[in-house]
């Protein structure tokens, strides 16, 4: 799972993990880094000679396998899945189709303004922590945090960028695209539609009595408590934008997922 931040992959995530075919799916995991990490010593300084195809591609692909366990694992129970959350996903669909050929990559997208909306409320709920997810250097006002934010390294300017260039790959077929409206509007449709597309056994989810567990320590870390923290029931929000006018103008129409003219590559939307 990989795409937008602040649209939906947790809550996605937390769905899923009610259907008993999927045996993970979480908040960010560290095995895209470690992925990379490990790819750089295969490919670079002394250690390159020591490895080949063959092993780069069977220790790579240990990697998940070891960091969720073995034990009943889409490796010895071929009917069950594995559902790793990372926001580098959409920047490696060349490597994912080497490795995991029958792979797909679920991208969670949501209108750039609500995105970013919901960044500040985030950060205007804690004001005496000072959310590590703006650098300090820009936290003054909320004009400098979105920069950040847009900034190519920040959270949403990363993640743009790299659901871009997904969306326009060669690999765009392997996505599938989730809209956060679609998920928070019709919930169900969304799931059985989801259902269909990774060959999922059909599953009656409780939309009122969703359980997960909150990744608190990884929160309070960023000094953004809530985070990823998920309701109990599906709710569509009714509330105003806190942006500023000339932000909202800057942000509206990135939604071009929406239309099929501009999906050249055939990745699978639900909107």
């Amino acid at each position: 799972m990989s795409g937008l931040p602040r649209s939906g992959s947790t809550l996605l995530a937390a769905l899923l993990q009610q259907n008993p075919a999927v045996l993970k799916a979480g908040h960010i995991s560290p095995v895209a880094p470690m992925l990379l990490k490990l790819s750089s010593v295969m490919v670079e300084g002394e250690y390159q000679t020591e490895f080949n195809n063959e092993s780069s591609s069977r220790i790579l692909r240990g990697v998940l396998f070891n960091y969720y366990g073995e034990h009943d694992s889409p490796k010895t129970n071929p009917s069950s899945m594995i559902i790793d959350n990372s926001r580098l996903w959409c920047t490696r669909l060349g490597l994912i189709n080497s490795l995991f050929p029958s792979s797909k990559i679920i991208c969670c997208v949501r209108d750039p303004v609500w995105i970013i909306d919901s960044f500040e409320h985030i950060i205007q709920k804690n004001p005496l922590l000072s959310s590590k997810i703006i650098p300090i250097e820009q936290r003054g006002n909320l004009h400098s945090r979105v920069d950040a934010l847009l900034s190519a390294q920040g959270a949403l300017g990363f993640c743009w960028r790299a659901f871009n260039e997904a969306f326009y790959s060669n690999f765009a077929h392997n996505l599938i695209v989730v809209d956060y409206d679609s998920l928070v509007h019709q919930p169900q449709k969304t799931m059985n539609i989801l259902e269909k597309k990774l060959n999922l056994p059909f599953w009656d989810y409780d939309f009122n009595n969703i359980n997960f567990e909150e990744p608190i320590k990884f929160d309070e870390n960023l000094n953004s408590p809530g985070l990823h923290k998920v309701k109990n029931k599906i709710e569509v929000p009714h509330r105003r934008p806190i942006l500023p006018p000339d932000i909202i103008a800057k942000l509206t129409g990135g939604t071009f997922w929406r239309d099929p003219k501009k999906n050249p590559g055939g990745a699978f939307v639900i909107s």
